[in-house]
């Protein structure tokens, strides 16, 4: 039976479910691992996470299809970016196949918070793990924690998809040969000075331009970056310090074999942007958000069919991916992992 929420107007925030995940890494052996309803973590004061944050995470989501399954999209593909974010930091793999167990354990223990089809909410799924025994020099730490918890999530966009506008920051998300390609909680923390401050300068975001040079386009502090051309060709950033958005590689994947559209992933200098008409960023809370403008220091990027709302194929991308995470239009095989 479902909780009583109202889906309509839950925010993107956490509110605590029953039950999450846990499993022990100790003398050199992953445990078999529990559900456990203590939403608590108890760990030393001189934990590896608290002194030099070893610590990385996952974010995906469950929905409730148009024929009332839950399913989770691509949690394989989790498994596999934590995979890297693990060895990147020195910390053991939790194995992907219990990876991706442990997340439908999860959400099958809490399926009376998976929102109702319809409400444009969505269990939020986040997997992660960190150092956990007294580590006070510099080194990976011995014993870790792995956990997975959920929390229902509302519709990001409840007024229609808004464009927002970026900035490009004086600050460097990461440097050349750093950690920029996994998902490590330090990256966040880095960014979180750069998000205040340009909110504070009545900015959405930052658009990071590469550490090495300051001149090629990158990501955002939580987010990849897509462009639109005038000819309809899909365009993304290469580079070896951006995260591997699993919602990205779904969109290039749709942009292809669903809309008979042409991709290409390249080094995109910021001088080049003005060329494009559509731009959005994209993740796994909003799929999609259209980007109106970017501003550089004064100088201005307008985005012309993007800069009241989504464009005309940024809001294609985005209805066949959601159709095909709400079950209204046939997946790709493997993308869809049924829950119930």
């Amino acid at each position: 039976m479902k909780k009583d929420i109202d889906w309509q107007n839950i925010g993107f925030g956490y509110i605590k479910t029953d039950y999450r995940f846990v499993s022990n890494f100790k003398d050199g052996t992953w445990d078999n691992g529990f559900l456990t309803e203590d939403d608590t973590v108890t760990i030393s004061e001189c934990a590896g996470v608290l002194q030099y944050a070893q610590t990385c995470f996952e974010g995906l989501k469950a929905y409730t299809t148009i024929d009332n399954r839950v399913v989770c999209f691509r949690p394989d593909l989790n498994a596999a970016r934590m995979a890297t974010s693990c060895q990147r930091l020195e910390m053991p793999v939790f194995p992907e196949k219990r990876f991706v167990k442990a997340v439908i354990d999860t959400v099958k223990a809490n399926l009376d918070y998976v929102p109702p089809f319809g409400s444009g909410a969505s269990l939020y799924i986040r997997p992660y793990m960190f150092g956990s025994n007294p580590v006070i020099g510099v080194k990976p730490a011995a014993e870790y924690q792995f956990r997975v918890f959920t929390t229902p999530v509302g519709s990001y966009f409840k007024n229609g998809a808004k464009s927002i506008v970026l900035r490009v920051p004086d600050f460097d998300r990461a440097a050349p040969l750093g950690t920029g390609h996994v998902k490590a909680g330090l990256n966040y923390a880095m960014s979180l000075h750069a998000i205040v401050d340009a909110h504070n300068q009545g900015f959405n975001e930052n658009l990071y331009l590469d550490p090495a040079t300051r001149t090629n386009v990158e990501e955002t502090g939580g987010a990849n970056i897509i462009f639109v051309t005038k000819d309809n060709k899909i365009v993304t950033p290469k580079s070896n310090s951006i995260l591997p958005s699993i919602t990205r590689k779904s969109l290039l994947y749709v942009a292809q074999h669903y809309l008979n559209l042409n991709v290409e992933e390249k080094v995109i200098p910021y001088s080049e942007i003005k060329n494009f008409k559509e731009c959005a960023l994209c993740g796994t809370a909003a799929v999609l958000s259209p980007v109106g403008k970017i501003v550089n220091h004064g100088d201005e990027v307008i985005f012309p069919d993007s800069s009241d709302g989504m464009g005309e194929i940024t809001q294609k991308l985005f209805d066949t991916l959601t159709g095909i995470q709400l079950g209204k239009i046939t997946s790709p095989e493997g993308w869809i992992q049924e829950i119930s």
